[in-house]
């Protein structure tokens, strides 16, 4: 399934997005070699552990978030891994608290408490930010608060400015320092309704990914104080990543702080037409029930639930790319219980010039697919 849907995708006319590492080598190489001319002097020599054009990124997004100072990381992964590590050595507490459905919670593999010593302490497991409250009346002390913004697994949420000044103010009741996982936080600012710098300063450091929205090679950076950021240059080396040459990735990275930054905010604002256009098409083609979550997308990435197995789901989706050349539903199905699922829908560039009518058509297409693929599946 998973080959059929990368050929549905590479084929499809028309989808609400059009990830660039979806694309093959020569169409990611040429697309670098056009871009790369506009963001950095390439007669400039190349970088060599860490200089030249990659201090260049590190001194940009230090500027972008409000910090003193950010390192390039190879990783986010190993990015966060070092600040958390960093600041579990200056609170003397190697706990870090964070939500259940946290990244490192969920995808990393237990890496904090197997490589870098660290115990994670699950604050919440709801789907939704830690409140106050919960951060203020944990029964066990910690020394790092770790926020996941916008929290990926719950459905891409954030919470209100209130709500999240709250909880920072919490964990300083508590003594503790506040860390953001912000490999999407680019995105964020329309939802706050504040800028990148303002969000970045309620916390004592920050992590973003250049490629989660950015459509970047690869790479992250931490972001922060000076001594910390110098801190975790040391440890970066030692976990391995104080790479030779990074300048392929560094020149992806400006290019998408050029190009894809800027239009985040159009790309949130149009998601949450595709969204109630979506709503809308399930219930017309008679769905019995179908959920959009959050029903107002917080960034320009939004879950959709519908009652159907993932199998079914998913077969559904290809169909639909195969025979119409239109993929409306481009990522893979998450059972969510017993005859439930759900998928992730991103709003890129390729959606923007999507309509609601264009979004509720190629609902009626989905369905009418889905219903033959289940009618076949229970006969």
């Amino acid at each position: 399934m998973q080959e059929r849907r990368s050929v549905a995708h590479r084929n499809a006319r028309r989808l609400l997005s059009r990830a660039g590492f979806r694309g093959t080598l020569r169409e990611r190489l040429a697309h670098l070699h056009e871009t790369a001319p506009q963001v950095y002097d390439l007669d400039e020599p190349a970088d060599v552990y860490g200089n030249r054009i990659v201090a260049h990124l590190e001194e940009r997004v230090a500027a972008l978030l409000g910090t003193e100072a950010a390192a390039f990381f190879p990783t986010g992964t190993m990015a966060q891994q070092v600040a958390l590590r960093c600041w579990a050595g200056r609170t003397g507490d190697p706990r870090v608290a964070l939500h259940a459905l946290a990244h490192p919670e969920v995808h990393e593999r237990q890496a904090f408490s197997q490589v870098s010593g660290l115990r994670p302490v699950r604050v919440t497991s709801e789907p939704r930010l830690p409140t106050a409250d919960e951060v203020r009346d944990f029964p066990e002390p910690f020394g790092t608060l770790m926020l996941e913004l916008p929290l990926r697994d719950a459905g891409f949420v954030l919470p209100s400015w209130a709500e999240l000044t709250e909880v920072v103010e919490a964990a300083r009741e508590r003594d503790a320092v506040v860390h953001i996982d912000g490999a999407r936080l680019w995105e964020s600012t329309v939802h706050f309704g504040r800028p990148l710098a303002e969000i970045a300063g309620l916390a004592d450091s920050v992590y973003v990914s250049f490629y989660k929205s950015l459509d970047a090679f690869g790479g992250a950076a931490l972001a922060g104080p000076a001594t910390l950021v110098e801190e975790a240059k040391v440890w970066r080396h030692r976990y391995g990543g104080m790479v030779f040459q990074q300048f392929p990735t560094v020149l992806s990275a400006l290019a998408g702080l050029d190009r894809e930054l800027p239009r985040l905010p159009d790309y949130v604002r149009h998601a949450r037409v595709v969204a109630a256009a979506l709503r809308e098409g399930f219930a017309e083609a008679g769905v019995p029930w179908a959920r959009v979550h959050p029903e107002e997308p917080h960034t320009h990435d939004f879950q959709v639930w519908l009652p159907y197995g993932p199998d079914v789901l998913a077969e559904a989706a290809v169909l639909q790319g195969e025979e119409t050349g239109t993929l409306l539903f481009a990522t893979g199905w998450q059972s969510g219980g017993p005859g439930l699922a759900f998928t992730e829908v991103a709003v890129r560039a390729a959606g923007l010039d999507w309509t609601a009518r264009d979004v509720k058509a190629a609902v009626a297409e989905f369905v009418a697919r889905l219903r033959r693929v289940h009618d076949g599946v229970s006969g």
